[in-house]
This record gives C-alpha cells, structure tokens and sequence, in this order.
C-alpha cells in the first residue's frame, strides 16, 4: 500500500541549520584527516547526512508541488 503524503506548497526547506551543517564538517573534516571517528561520531555523522538528503528531498517536493496548477 502507496500512502501520499501532502506537503503544503510554501514549505521550502533549505538546508540544514547552520549548527548541524557545521556539526557535519567538524566531523567529515576529522575523517579526512585521519583523526578517525567514534561510533558515536560515525552514527551521528550518518543522521546528519541522511537528514541533509531528507531535506533536500523535501525542498525538491515542494518546488515541484509549487509549479502544479
């Protein structure tokens, strides 16, 4: 079974907030050099992409739900 979920045309999401988006970097920039994550940090850092592509979904939804007669 195929549930629709209605999104209002004027929700436009951006991006993630400022504090989380910095949060992502600290962490991806700590992997790149080789520092290494926690489990914790690796778990975290996982949430905080799937929530950055979550939202960009939405933000895509909704433009194309904003562009239907």
């Amino acid at each position: 079974m195929v549930e629709t979920i209605e999104i209002p045309a004027d929700l436009l999401w951006q991006k993630l907030p400022d504090s989380l988006h910095a949060r992502l970097h600290h962490l991806l920039d700590k992997q790149d050099i080789g520092d290494g994550l926690t489990l914790d940090e690796q778990r975290e850092a996982e949430a905080l992409v799937e929530l950055s592509e979550f939202i960009s979904l939405l933000n895509l939804r909704a433009k194309r739900v904003a562009r239907q007669p």
